[in-house]
């Protein structure tokens, strides 16, 4: 193979501009800067939607927090030794009453 010949030296700048189009669609669907074909830097502009979706986004990330922590607490008291003896006092309770019906 040629490595000089005119179609080689084609594939090899269409290669690379795919790789530069893939790379730079990549960052802007994830939001990063993009690079210009000089090497700089394009930062994205915040528009008024992304910014109410950050807001909002930041108020339901604290709510799941407030949330879990409540969660946290409530299977404290369930798996609490003394909740679960109540529980099993109370079903004890009720037993004799089912075998009183009975006879």
């Amino acid at each position: 193979m040629d490595f000089g010949a005119p179609p080689f030296v084609i594939m090899i700048v269409i290669v690379c501009t795919a790789g530069w189009l893939i790379n730079n669609w990549i960052r802007a669907r994830h939001g990063y800067p993009l690079e210009d074909e000089w090497g700089g830097k394009t930062e994205r502009t915040d528009t008024a939607e992304t910014q109410r979706l950050k807001a909002e986004n930041k108020a339901l990330h604290e709510k799941v927090d407030a949330m879990q922590d409540r969660l946290v607490v409530l299977e404290k008291i369930v798996t609490d030794r003394s909740y679960s003896l109540s529980a099993e006092i109370d079903a004890l309770r009720d037993a004799p009453a089912l075998t009183k019906e009975r006879i």
